[in-house]
């Protein structure tokens, strides 16, 4: 009986991160697919063993569970307890928008920090998104090549949340390529203690496959003189992509001397994700 509950659990918290929106928040939407097709074997599984439980007759329920798993009775405990922490945790823990507090709290380096995000394998993202970390150094340079080329051409780039994190790593990789040309998108302001009051970062927070290769994405951006900007204060902004040497990283980095500038509405869903 346990069993179909822990199981039904999954797919009960499936559903609920499906109809409530918050699936979003912890997986790239691209990857919604593999959500329903987890929910649907959860349902399964789950049936299965109702099926199972109200087959066996009732004197032969206690010892069905020490035919099966662990031998202990706080062994089994500890399992059933792991096997349902996600559930707790999917229902119970409230979600939070990510915010400045956060990129204050970390620090962010170029292109990746040191910090771990408890994968050893995995090191949070800032500026720069890189997928490179996912494919050989052929098929990556090709990729990126290919999508270097659909922008080749343009000399204003409108970046959306659709190509948002395509657009910041080729600039990233590519400074020169974009080095004269318009970009216009939008973000939250993130406001270095030591820079200008008119020099900000402009970031948004997003994810390539999931929560654990999610990261804070921009770029460092030269507002019009006499204009100011709070942290977490939603910007539209318009401008040419420069290069400008940045003290604290030691390097030049690309950055966007704006003519233009409105201030916006932070969007429903704050994130983005990266596109394959």
């Amino acid at each position: 009986m346990i069993r179909f509950l822990i199981l039904s659990g999954y797919f009960e918290l499936m559903m609920y991160l499906q109809v409530s929106g918050k699936l979003n928040q912890f997986i790239n939407v691209h990857y919604r697919y593999l959500a329903i097709l987890s929910m649907v074997i959860s349902l399964c599984l789950a049936l299965v063993q109702l099926y199972f439980w109200v087959k066996q007759e009732p004197t032969h329920h206690h010892d069905d569970e020490h035919q099966h798993g662990l031998e202990k009775k706080h062994q089994r405990l500890i399992a059933y307890l792991l096997l349902a922490l996600p559930i707790i945790v999917g229902l119970f823990f409230p979600t939070v928008s990510l915010d400045t507090t956060i990129v204050e709290a970390k620090g962010f380096n170029f292109p990746l920090s040191e910090e771990s995000v408890g994968d050893p394998e995995m090191t949070t993202q800032y500026l720069k998104p890189d997928t490179s970390l996912y494919f050989n150094k052929d098929d990556y340079n090709t990729q990126m090549q290919t999508s270097l080329a659909r922008y080749a051409d343009q000399s204003t780039i409108n970046i959306t949340d659709e190509n948002y994190l395509e657009v910041m790593e080729l600039i990233y990789t590519y400074p020169s390529e974009f080095i004269g040309k318009k970009v216009t998108y939008e973000g939250f302001v993130y406001h270095q203690a030591q820079d200008d009051a008119n020099e900000i970062f402009l970031f948004r927070f997003g994810i390539i496959h999931c929560v654990a290769d999610s990261g804070v994405f921009g770029l460092r951006v030269s507002l019009p003189e006499e204009t100011a900007a709070e942290n977490n204060q939603w910007l539209q902004v318009s401008g040419t992509i420069q290069s400008q040497y940045y003290a604290p990283f030691k390097r030049d980095l690309p950055m966007v001397a704006v003519d233009q500038v409105t201030t916006v509405e932070a969007p429903d869903n704050q994130y983005v994700y990266r596109a394959f």
